[in-house]
């Protein structure tokens, strides 16, 4: 898989995203979009709850997220849970 690697602005907040040439779709940073959306200061541990309960419930959404390293804002590359526009939409 070839990535290309891109910082879209949303409200002038960085959202991270990785291309993936062989699926033909984009993976998007679930903790920047969750930050964007809920204005939380924490959204990590945001993320860490609403997951939590999605699987109580029975939700797919969480299992059937990916983890890939993008650069975090210390320039280190990190797992990082990412879902497609079609997840992120679910």
């Amino acid at each position: 898989m070839t990535k290309e690697t891109s910082i879209k602005l949303f409200e002038n907040r960085k959202v991270r995203s990785l291309w993936d040439t062989e699926a033909e779709k984009w993976y998007i940073s679930i903790v920047d979009v969750i930050e964007v959306l809920t204005e939380s200061p924490n959204p990590r541990k945001y993320w860490s709850v609403l997951k939590t309960r999605l699987k109580q419930e029975g939700s797919q959404l969480a299992t059937n997220c990916s983890q890939l390293k993008m650069q975090s804002a210390d320039g280190k590359f990190y797992k990082t849970d990412v879902a497609d526009a079609e997840q992120l939409f679910r």
